[in-house]
Order: structure tokens, then C-alpha cells, then sequence
């Protein structure tokens, strides 16, 4: 007959005197939401936007321009995303919780990838821009070519301190 048999099997009383550790996530890596990681790349972001975008502002005739008008709109909605999500990055630290949520996290990546995709797309646009006023044309003299290579490349260090975001919160959402 190949009928089962129960078995019964001494259960050891567990000890009384073991300290119950707190739980460790192994994935949680700096730079994604909730972490000090994280919230240092949103305020870099952040700081990134604002530079770029009041470099554009002194800048009398930049709305003459429509890619410049356009690093300027992308700043902005940059440096509103960034400086809502250091918020709840910030705020996640100080009440110790995770940000883990899959309807969150989802938002942030969502967030992330068009923030991410239209500061880049408003920085190449003002390079080009920048590289025919300054090298194409050689009309630096009446134009302001230095403050638009630094707004610039203001908004390109924003963009990059944005990529890591995206791709851990992505990597996050991802491996749930």
C-alpha cells in the first residue's frame, strides 16, 4: 500500500529570551524614494532647476527664443517635482517609513520618466541653440552666450541627477 502515515514529531518550546531584531530590506538602495540617497538626488535636482531657471530669467530677451522659452517651462515643472517629491522623501525619513507602495511608486516613475525626458529635451534644444549663436553665427558679442551655456548646462546636471532616480524607482517597481 503506498498510503500515507501521519508522524508525530516533538515541537521544541522556542526560548523565551531571544531579542526579535527589526527587519532589514536588502533592496533598499540609496537613491531610491525614502532613503537619504534619495532625497539628496531630489534637492540636487531641485537646486539644478532653480539655478538654470533664474539664470534664464536674467536674461532680458530669452523669451525671444523658443527653445530657451522652453527650458524654462521644463525648469519649472522640473523644479515643482523635484521639490514635491523631496517632501515626501523627507517626510518619509523623519516618520520612518517606507515608500513601497506600488500605486506610489508607479506615479514617481511616471513622474520621473516625463520630468526626466523634458528637461533633457529642453537642455538639447538650448545647446543647439547656444552652439549656432556662439560657434554658427559668431554673434556672441551682442547675445549673452555664457549665461545660456550655463543655464544650460544647469538644466543637463539637473536631468542627470533625475536619470538615477528614475531607473532605481523604476528598478523598484519592476522587481515587486
Amino acid at each position: 500500500m503506498n498510503s500515507s502515515h501521519p508522524a508525530v514529531h516533538p515541537v521544541d518550546v522556542p526560548p523565551t529570551d531571544v531579542q526579535v531584531l527589526p527587519r532589514v530590506r536588502m533592496k533598499e538602495w540609496q537613491g531610491m524614494p525614502g532613503t537619504l540617497g534619495g532625497l539628496s538626488l531630489r534637492i540636487g535636482q531641485f537646486l539644478f532647476a532653480v539655478a538654470a531657471f533664474s539664470i534664464m530669467l536674467s536674461i532680458d530677451d530669452f523669451s525671444t527664443v523658443t527653445a530657451f522659452c522652453y527650458l524654462v517651462a521644463a525648469t519649472v515643472l522640473q523644479c515643482l517635482w523635484s521639490l514635491s517629491l523631496a517632501i515626501i522623501d523627507g517626510y518619509a525619513l523623519l516618520v520612518k517609513r517606507s515608500l513601497r507602495n506600488s500605486l506610489v511608486v508607479s506615479l514617481f516613475v511616471v513622474g520621473d520618466g516625463v520630468t526626466a525626458t523634458l528637461t533633457f529635451a529642453a537642455a538639447c534644444a538650448s545647446a543647439g541653440i547656444t552652439v549656432l549663436i556662439g560657434n554658427d553665427l559668431r554673434e556672441c558679442a551682442q547675445n549673452h552666450c555664457a549665461k545660456y551655456e550655463t543655464a544650460t548646462a544647469m538644466a543637463f546636471l539637473s536631468w542627470f541627477m533625475v536619470s538615477p532616480s528614475f531607473f532605481l524607482t523604476f528598478w523598484m517597481l519592476a522587481t515587486r
